[in-house]
């Protein structure tokens, strides 16, 4: 198949822009010429996300990619250790498998923490001689984010393992190490680290950089850090690249990487640096064979109305139109169930907290962040049982293995703003354990029940009413569609809001607040734990 398309090529590579007519050949350009023709158009490489977990959109690889071509999205990196730590390396292999049968460009990476620390139950273990049989395979492009850091900066022998296997692979290694900075993010990062997206600080980011990594800016559905970072972009700009990371089913179908780009040059920069930290930067850091519109490269670009509005006309991938004003063109696929959910249903008894003193260690919640304060409260006590205090906005929170029965985990967390019932998600980075915050111990246990009787999913209850998100793959997941996963998702989000919640984005938050590789106070299953110290911590003071 032979066509040809008549533009303004945007050349990220030559860093010039004039007017081109295209012949593609099959999957690939044949020949590109200079016309003088006036055109209306613009074409320019395709968007990769840097660094992305699928998982987070509760969709699988074919439905996510169809929608983020038409967001002119042709490819991410993807980092598949939700469903590893669900189901190890099966559940990579389902990523995979469920990617190949859509035209887009998946590349994923082999999970380095599984799980992330020895802290939490997670539902598979992948070790070191894992690691290395993963990344012998082709559609594993490298490392994913090694979160622990004091692992590899106190020399860990199995995370060095696993750091040296990528090195023997020739593959990058992606970085995870939030507010680390000084001799030990040297350290770090000296051990062949070369990316990290979790800076949330502008001089974090600043000495990172300067140090030779190359920093990913994430705009995400909980992690907003576009408006702190993106101005370093004007004096690193073969340093930077574009993520999402976590984005949730709604927030997906508003927009993708698109969104950092449009935002980048209405805060006027420089236009070559914008698209090259979009696509240009993140093809050559991971070696793809994804097209940047070269003779002779695969066809992966898109097409646009003009730089000032950036309205996606049409996604070509591979030399096929899979997207046009706003429609996509990848059908929806069913997908196979799997999963592993293995407790039984709770009792209200099971989430009481026998008061042990008047003062509490408390996660602060941090809206638009996955870093947490630890801040110190006086306890709700009654009949010897610490509560929750919606008149101060301290909440009981507790983490439920899902994988066995064992002891509720429970704890106490501000800035949820919940004013009655609860809200619980086993979409809960990294296990997937069950976590739920609410204002009582009832309510608690009819969202967590919720989701055990779903084997997965997110939930909201009150005294009244119970919803359900059904999340059946690995618990994490669903094959539908996305427009009717966002649907249910928004449902969910705006009677969270309309029961107190003041948060963007309240399951999402709730989603990190068992994730204990980023600062500072956590809650996993086993406990209470200080993530600066990298140890339990009591609640009561």
């Amino acid at each position: 198949m032979t066509f040809t398309i008549k533009a303004n090529l945007i050349d990220v590579v030559s860093k010039e822009t004039y007017p081109a007519e295209l012949v593609i050949t099959d999957d690939k350009i044949s020949s590109i010429k200079k016309i003088s023709e006036t055109l209306n158009t613009y074409i320019l490489p395709g968007f990769i996300d840097a660094h992305v977990h699928i998982e987070s959109s509760m969709l699988v690889p074919t439905e996510f990619a169809r929608i983020a071509v038409k967001h002119g999205s042709v490819g991410t990196i993807s980092d598949p250790h939700e469903i590893a730590n669900v189901l190890g390396i099966s559940g990579v292999e389902y990523m995979i498998d469920n990617a190949q049968q859509v035209p887009f460009h998946f590349y994923f990476g082999a999970p380095s923490c599984v799980p992330a620390t020895n802290f939490e139950t997670a539902g598979a273990v992948i070790d070191s001689d894992d690691i290395d049989k993963l990344l012998d395979r082709k559609e594993i492009v490298y490392l994913a984010e090694m979160m622990n850091f004091p692992g590899v900066i106190y020399n860990d022998e199995e995370v060095h393992k696993k750091l040296a296997s990528a090195k023997r692979h020739n593959k990058p290694i992606d970085g995870h190490a939030p507010g680390l900075m000084g001799e030990e993010m040297k350290t770090y990062f000296n051990a062949g680290i070369t990316t990290d997206h979790e800076c949330f600080g502008y001089t974090e980011a600043l000495e990172k950089l300067q140090h030779g990594v190359k920093v990913m800016i994430r705009e995400g559905s909980a992690a907003k850090n576009f408006d702190t970072l993106i101005p370093l972009l004007k004096d690193f700009p073969d340093q930077i690249m574009f993520c999402c990371d976590d984005k949730h089913p709604d927030n997906l179908l508003e927009s993708h990487i698109n969104d950092h780009v449009k935002r980048a040059l209405k805060e006027g920069h420089d236009l070559y640096d914008v698209l090259r930290a979009a696509s240009y930067n993140v093809i050559k850091h991971y070696n793809l064979p994804i097209g940047l519109l070269q003779i002779s490269d695969h066809a992966d670009f898109i097409e646009i109305d003009n730089i000032q509005d950036f309205t996606i006309l049409k996604t070509y991938i591979n030399g096929n139109l899979v997207a046009e004003n706003g429609e996509s063109f990848i059908s929806s696929f069913d997908a196979p169930i799997v999963n592993n959910f293995h407790c039984s249903l709770k009792q209200p008894s099971d989430f009481k907290i026998k008061s042990e003193g008047e003062k509490i260690r408390v996660i602060e919640t941090l809206d638009g962040q996955l870093i947490t304060n630890e801040v110190h409260a006086k306890s709700l006590i009654i009949n010897g049982y610490a509560e929750s205090n919606t008149e101060d906005d301290i909440l009981k929170i507790a983490v439920v293995n899902r994988y066995q029965d064992a002891p509720i985990a429970t704890a106490f967390i501000k800035n949820i703003g919940l004013k009655t019932g609860a809200i619980a998600s086993c979409v809960a980075h990294d296990c997937h354990n069950i976590v739920v915050v609410g204002t009582n111990d009832d309510d608690m246990c009819k969202a967590v029940n919720a989701i055990i009787k779903a084997k997965g999913g997110i939930s909201l209850v009150t005294e009244t009413e119970e919803m359900v998100l059904e999340l059946p793959i690995a618990g994490i997941m669903t094959d539908l569609p996305a427009e009717k996963v966002a649907e249910s998702y928004i449902k969910l989000d705006q009677r969270a809001k309309e029961l107190g919640s003041k948060l963007r984005a309240p399951y999402m938050s709730l989603s990190f607040m068992a994730l204990l590789v980023i600062p500072e106070l956590k809650l996993s299953d086993k406990g209470l734990f200080n993530g600066k110290s990298f140890e339990f911590t009591d609640l009561f003071i």
